[in-house]
Formats: C-alpha cells, sequence, structure tokens
C-alpha cells in the first residue's frame, strides 16, 4: 500500500497549479491533504472528485477558509472518524480516520500554535488528547498517523534552529510533546529510513526561502513500533511544486 499526504495550502489555489497531474503522479492508495481551506458545509461534493477514489473530508465550522482535511481512498474504509474521541477538533476541521482490516490510518493537520505562541496551551491540549484518542484505537489495531504535524522535532529537521528556539513548531513544549508520542511505541518512519539527511517539507514563501533551501520538515508519517518492519520507504517530494508544502509518502506492506 502506497499512503500519500500534502498540506496543499488551499484546495482551490492548487487546482489551478497542476495539482491534478500531482495527484495521479503520486498514485497513492490513500491521499490525505491538510489545509484546504475549503468552507461549504452543505455541499454534494468536494472540488476534486477523482475517479476510482472514495472521498471523505471536514471543514472547520468556526472560520471559513480556515483549516480542513480530506482523504482519498481507492479501497473503501470499515468506518470513517472525524476528530479525536467524541469527536473533538472537528470544529476546526482537523482529524480523520479511516479503518481498515489490519490498521487505521489517522490524517491530521495540527493546530499551530500560532504568533505569540497564543494558541500554545490549545495545541498541547489536542497532543494530550491525541494520545487518548491512539490508547483507544491501539486496543485493536496499529495506526499509520499522519500530515502536517507542525513541529520539526529535531535541530536535523529545520534549517536555523537556534533563531528558531522558541517559535511555533519549535518550541520545547512541541518537541518534547512529539517525543512523548513516539516513547508511547511510535517511529517517524522517514527519520528513521533516513537518520541523517537533511530535508524539509515545507519552506516560507518570504524570503525565497525554497529557493535557498531554508526549510523545515514538519511533514510525517508516524506508525505504531509494531508496523516498522513493513515499512518499505519513506520519503519527502520536494521536487513537487504547488504549495509551501510538498508531498510526503510511504510505502508499507500492509
Amino acid at each position: 500500500m502506497k499512503l500519500a499526504s500534502f498540506n496543499v495550502n488551499g484546495i482551490r489555489a492548487i487546482l489551478q497549479k497542476g495539482f491534478e497531474e500531482t495527484f495521479h503522479s503520486l498514485d497513492a492508495d490513500i491521499i490525505f491533504l491538510q489545509e484546504t481551506k475549503w468552507s461549504e458545509t452543505s455541499h454534494d461534493s468536494f472540488p476534486f472528485m477523482p475517479e476510482g477514489y472514495h472521498v471523505y473530508w471536514t471543514v472547520s465550522k468556526l472560520r471559513k477558509g480556515y483549516s480542513g482535511v480530506v482523504a482519498f481512498a481507492k479501497k473503501e474504509p470499515l468506518s470513517v472518524h472525524y476528530g479525536l474521541l467524541d469527536g473533538k477538533y472537528d470544529e476546526e476541521g482537523r482529524v480523520i480516520t479511516l479503518e481498515y482490516e489490519n490498521c487505521y490510518v489517522v490524517g491530521a493537520y495540527v493546530p499551530n500554535s500560532g504568533d505569540g505562541l497564543k494558541r500554545l496551551d490549545f495545541r498541547m491540549q489536542y497532543e494530550k488528547d491525541l494520545l487518548e484518542y491512539f490508547k483507544v484505537l491501539e486496543t485493536k489495531k496499529p495506526i499509520i498517523y499522519t500530515g502536517d504535524l507542525n513541529v520539526a522535532h529535531n535541530e536535523i529537521d529545520l534549517k536555523n534552529p537556534k533563531s528558531n528556539t522558541q517559535n511555533p513548531g519549535f518550541t520545547k513544549e512541541e518537541r518534547n510533546a512529539f517525543s512523548t508520542l513516539l516513547s508511547q511505541g511510535y517511529v517517524d518512519t522517514f527519520r528513521e529510513l533516513h537518520p541523517a539527511e537533511v530535508k524539509y517539507s515545507w519552506w516560507s514563501y518570504r524570503f525565497f526561502a525554497r529557493q535557498k533551501g531554508i526549510g523545515w520538515r514538519i511533514d510525517y508519517f508516524v506508525t505504531s513500533a509494531s508496523l516498522l518492519p513493513k515499512v518499505r520507504a519513506a520519503e519527502i517530494h520536494d521536487e513537487i511544486l504547488g504549495s509551501d508544502h510538498c508531498p510526503v509518502t510511504l510505502d508499507i506492506d500492509i
């Protein structure tokens, strides 16, 4: 099975930048998109409905043009769940879980801590709630967790770690939360397979950051440790344009 994740920074915008070709070139069985900025709550279809895929999406109910996650799946899941336990965070359109015979696939757009870290407490609560949700899922089957997780875990994961200390996405609190997740029996697949490789999945639009190689690795595939022997490849496709992020993929025998 091949899975992909891509923060598109607006589904309408990226559809004008050759996204349909990118989508099909990824040739994934499951593709999650984050930050769709799709707002319609009473609609019949998503703006992009590729043939051969089941499509599931969630939007922010609190603010238009904000957040949003969509999942495209070739194989129909056994069940689909929105948000974490009791649907928490679905009011911001943050999480979709697809259940399959041998695993859960969870796609997320993790809350950003915001300017001045004004949402850091909210973000930390999300991390706690995520662990509680995963504890419930793990009683049934293992997990593949993907998306824009809005954290550069270690200094290798961003170009300028010292100048970004305590900036959103590289605070001690966020990094520790990711470490805590991994300590609970999960694996950062890209770093496991590429322990010393420097590669980024997000670049600021300012100061020609992407052209200068000034980026962050904040998009991930994290799996239950029990699935690691089944992982064949974990890649970052920084050659693919169209957004301030690039796609990440996972090949796994499951």
